[in-house]
């Protein structure tokens, strides 16, 4: 098990590594002296149990604070604040916090500022929920996240939860026992179990049924499963990443999506724009794929694919270089080979709107935001609501198109 540490802030900061148990307070026979009236001298204590920290409060006047919430007794997570009396102190498995990066990179300057937060993002324990649309590579920055996170010596675990029908998921995810239902022949670990010490991506979350969404909000804001057709709750250890393309705001005022897991998710946010918004990237991802599968495109070519709308994304791209080594082997991709590769489906739905040129789209997303600032009077909340985007999206988008936010409020 990971070694656990208690840093203080300030100047003066120190760093307790913490063992079996430590004990908090004034008193002086505590290894990390708290001051202040409101401490007592045995005020908390925090203690490894299995393969967690626990912090009991001990019966402390006015009380034992995690995340500024009152605790009696709570486990504790990577990043966790906790407060006695006045002072605060952080809970970590980083002994010396790293300069935090992130591998992924994009010359699309908005996109590539969100990326770069992602360092910090990753070392956390936090959940992080992805919203984009299908094909704009959320299981990509999902394992990103979990490579650059002290969990990367454990597993990363991928469900895709609109895959499986109800029942299905459910074993999937919290595993069930022999003779649990029809089919059940062993007793079979799921998802949180398998991903123990390491990280669980549940991809397209928002195809996740309602019934199932309760029992998956439990399980996080417990941190415990019970395997179908047990009658003992099972305790977890992992980092949850969610994705899904749907606009969960919309399945919220629907009643398809539950709100409150929805709140616990949305720690972080992360949106990855589609390809039509970040053609900065398309030269280096065209070469990264054409390189791999040993395709070569001329000028020409790459120019026509930079005209398509690419409704798919990324993966749209990756599968036309594929489908290019399939039919063209050996062959440099020339203009006229382009038609034939391209998604004629597609093509047909996407070639009756005028959104082929990027800056048209830019210009569309711009004028969006500034007809909602104008509805909302410069509200920022309403304004991300109403296009469906996290408030840090939009904030960003303000910036990218320099739009001042004080000239709409009254």
């Amino acid at each position: 098990m990971m070694q656990a540490f208690l840093k203080t802030f300030g100047e003066n900061a120190k760093t307790l590594s913490i063992s079996d148990f430590v004990t908090l307070g004034k008193d002086s026979s505590c290894p990390l002296q708290i001051p202040g009236e409101n401490v007592a001298d045995r005020h908390c204590r925090l203690e490894r149990k299995e393969t967690t920290y626990i912090i009991r409060d001990l019966r402390s006047p006015l009380g034992t604070f995690v995340n500024d919430a009152r605790v009696v007794e709570a486990l504790l997570q990577e990043g966790d604040i906790i407060r006695i009396g006045e002072v605060e102190l952080l809970f970590t498995f980083e002994k010396e916090q790293p300069i935090a990066t992130f591998p992924m990179k994009s010359r699309n300057e908005v996109w590539n500022q969100e990326l770069q937060v992602l360092g910090n993002v990753a070392v956390t324990d936090f959940p992080v929920l992805i919203l984009g649309p299908s094909g704009t590579g959320k299981d990509v920055i999902a394992q990103n996240l979990h490579e650059c996170s002290h969990r990367r010596s454990g597993p990363f675990l991928s469900v895709n939860c609109s895959a499986l029908s109800e029942t299905l998921i459910e074993s999937e995810l919290f595993g069930h026992i022999k003779g649990s239902f029809t089919g059940a022949i062993n007793d079979r670990k799921g998802a949180f179990e398998a991903a123990r010490g390491g990280t669980l991506f549940l991809d397209e979350i928002g195809d996740l049924s309602y019934s199932l969404q309760a029992k998956l909000l439990r399980a996080l804001e417990n941190n415990e499963i019970r395997p179908v057709g047990a009658d003992r709750n099972v305790k977890t250890d992992v980092r949850i990443i969610a994705a899904t393309h749907q606009n969960l705001s919309d399945k919220i005022r629907e009643g398809a999506f539950r709100s409150d897991l929805y709140f616990r998710l949305n720690v972080v946010t992360v949106s990855p724009p589609a390809l039509a918004l970040r053609l900065e990237d398309f030269d280096e991802l065209l070469y990264t794929f054409a390189k791999k599968m040993k395709v070569r495109f001329s000028f020409n070519a790459i120019a026509r694919l930079k005209k398509h709308p690419w409704p798919g994304n990324i993966r749209e791209l990756k599968n036309l270089v594929t489908r290019a080594s399939a039919l063209y082997p050996r062959i440099q991709i020339e203009e006229m080979h382009i038609e034939k590769l391209l998604d004629k489906t597609l093509i047909t739905t996407q070639e009756a709107t005028p959104v082929n040129d990027i800056p048209v789209i830019k210009e569309i997303e711009k004028q969006m935001i500034l007809k909602r600032l104008a509805a909302n009077k410069g509200n920022q909340r309403r304004t991300a609501q109403d296009l469906g985007m996290p408030k840090s999206t939009l904030h960003d988008r303000l910036k990218y198109y320099d739009i001042d936010v004080e000239s709409f409020k009254v």
